[in-house]
């Protein structure tokens, strides 16, 4: 009887999980509705007080997302002061939605990726990663096809072809 042979073990295919690239850190969003007067409009004394007053040493090395959830009348000039406040103490500081951050966060990841490692190789990117945004995805394809020889989208055993480099002449 024939031995059963593994090819997608032996084969030279990288396999990179998105997951990987997660950080770890806590996520906060400040959200300053609470802030506004009437809930319709920010008063810069009273915000300033704010500023000065609002404990900042809460967001030590966190990722925060900066926005107001309310309709209401918000200068830009605000989360400008809030960005002067945060940025001694966050690791990262987006202006948007908690999904926002997470995307900046992947973009973070993918730009810091040392890519030499995947040079003219075959790459499978893992598609069942969870809690991965679809943008991810996008900027990895992005960053990665101008330097590796193809990229597949799933699992080794089941994949998706995405881009093949043209062979060389």
């Amino acid at each position: 009887m024939d031995e059963i042979v593994n090819k997608v073990a032996q084969s030279a295919l990288i396999s990179f999980d998105l997951e990987d690239l997660k950080r770890t850190e806590e996520r906060v969003l400040l959200d300053i509705k609470d802030q506004l007067f009437q809930g319709l409009v920010l008063r810069e004394k009273d915000f300033r007080g704010f500023i000065k007053e609002h404990d900042w040493k809460q967001y030590q090395d966190s990722h925060v997302a900066i926005t107001c959830s309310v309709d209401a009348i918000v200068p830009t000039w605000a989360y400008m002061l809030i960005t002067t406040r945060l940025e001694k103490y966050a690791a990262t500081i987006v202006f948007g939605t908690l999904e926002r951050l997470e995307q900046k966060l992947f973009e973070n990841s993918i730009r810091e990726l040392d890519v030499d490692q995947f040079k003219d190789k075959p790459l499978v990117i893992k598609g069942c990663s969870e809690d991965v945004p679809v943008s991810a995805y996008v900027d990895i394809t992005e960053r990665l096809r101008p330097i590796v020889k193809s990229i597949m989208y799933g699992e080794p055993c089941s994949t998706v072809p995405i881009y093949k480099q043209p062979r060389k002449k």
